[in-house]
């Protein structure tokens, strides 16, 4: 039986803390403004706008532009593949942090060839 970390589960784009935090906050609404993303994460426009880039081209997230009044908005939300992604990312850190470092399948297989 190969033993595989819960680490190779873990996704390259959303390690960085931005992005994270972004698509954490995404998970748990239908979509949200650009403002409201911003000063929840508490970055600046410049920041978030290159990270929601990076994101909307591996369409993890969706970016809809429109008025509200005279008033130019934006907002987020996250894609089908973006919830999936995340999701897998969660159950890998979950599973690191849960025990010892190698997961509860490798665990198990540890424990059993002691």
């Amino acid at each position: 039986m190969a033993l595989r970390h819960p680490r190779h589960e873990l996704d390259d784009l959303l390690g960085h803390p931005v992005r994270f935090s972004v698509v954490a906050l995404l998970a748990a609404a239908a979509r949200a403004e650009f403002s409201f993303v911003r000063d929840r994460v508490e970055v600046t426009d410049s920041m978030l706008s290159k990270q929601i880039s990076v994101l909307e081209q591996a369409g993890y997230i969706k970016v809809d532009k429109g008025f509200v009044g005279k008033r130019a908005r934006t907002w987020l939300s996250l894609t089908k593949e973006g919830r999936r992604r995340f999701e897998r990312h969660l159950a890998a850190l979950r599973e690191i942090a849960g025990g010892d470092g190698i997961g509860s399948a490798a665990a198990a297989y540890a424990r059993a060839r002691l």
